[in-house]
């Protein structure tokens, strides 16, 4: 029986997000709304663009 405690407390792994701050981030600014835009376009990278511009309609 005290075998089985010591390999089940052995088994707990470090959680991923110990120490870390997560939650919600800040929204993107409008001047980084139109830097990333202008990226996309100026790479040619219609596919990307159009979804990008969907996920902020």
């Amino acid at each position: 029986m005290q075998n089985i405690v010591q390999e089940i407390n052995q088994n707990k792994k470090r959680p991923w997000n110990l120490g870390k701050l997560v939650g919600q981030k800040s929204p993107l600014t409008p001047q980084q709304v139109w830097a990333i835009r202008v990226r996309l376009q100026l790479a040619d990278h219609k596919r990307d663009l159009a979804l990008f511009n969907l996920a902020l309609d």
